[in-house]
């Protein structure tokens, strides 16, 4: 039987109406499951840069959580290398809740830039190295990562990157273990003190251990490796005025974001 225009219009909107709602009721349960599993996978790269992997991957959930807690302390800095704590409502600002991504939009100067320390159990005070967020470009979409620096604030302790869309085999390897060693022990700053940073190079399988800011490249992936070269100088680079503090042992003022 033939329904009427009216019929099939009501039952359309019932029927979407009935959707949304499960749509939003689906939202609202996973929502919360989806930011924890964020929440876990950002701290695991965070101690990726400071842990071998084998130890790490060995860790469940529970005892990563609790391992970061032990021996992470984090603050949130600007561009001048001064501590921000609060916004300018009053609200306090925490490294982990700042999105480096959705602060990648924003010019240099407006950004926040969380640090991240990890220090001995128990002793905040007792720090090994400062871990630094760091973001940029691939071939086909964002790059991102972490930067260990020994407390000389100069010496890499490790690194991990990420990626959203580089190719499988080729920019993608920016994730392997291997390629990621390669940064260790390499240094940031050149003998007078100007930003080098680590060049990851052209071509892959040339012997770089005794050159200190630059690494054997990713065949067949250079504009990945250049994506790379470019997010770890550019985010040194904001880093470098509380760098330049620490170093110098001067205390960071406390700024309030605009």
């Amino acid at each position: 039987m033939q329904q009427s225009n009216g019929y099939i219009i009501t039952f359309s909107v019932i029927l979407t109406v009935v959707l949304g709602l499960l749509l939003s009721g689906t939202s609202q349960v996973l929502g919360p499951i989806q930011k924890k599993a964020q929440d876990l996978d950002n701290k695991k790269q965070i101690l990726g840069a400071v842990m071998a992997p084998e130890d790490l991957r060995a860790m469940s959930p529970e005892e990563v959580l609790e391992y970061y807690e032990s021996r992470i302390a984090s603050k949130v800095v600007d561009i001048e290398g001064n501590e921000v704590e609060k916004d300018s409502e009053g609200n306090s600002i925490v490294a982990e809740s700042v999105d480096v991504g959705k602060n990648y939009k924003k010019s240099p100067e407006d950004r926040l830039y969380p640090i991240f320390i990890y220090h001995e159990e128990g002793n905040e005070d007792a720090v090994d190295s400062y871990i630094l967020p760091v973001y940029g470009a691939g071939l086909w979409d964002e790059i991102w990562g972490y930067l260990a620096l020994q407390t000389d604030l100069n010496t890499v302790e490790g690194v991990t990157f990420s990626h959203k869309g580089e190719t499988p085999g080729l920019g993608a390897r920016i994730t392997e273990n291997n390629v990621q060693a390669r940064y260790q022990g390499k240094k940031i700053f050149d003998e007078s003190g100007e930003l080098r940073a680590v060049i990851m190079q052209k071509g892959e399988g040339k012997d770089y251990d005794g050159e200190e800011h630059k690494v054997d490249g990713l065949s067949g992936a250079t504009i990945t490796a250049n994506g790379v070269n470019d997010m770890l100088k550019n985010y040194i680079s904001y880093y470098e005025s509380y760098i330049e503090k620490k170093k110098s042992g001067n205390s960071t003022e406390v700024a309030v974001l605009n």
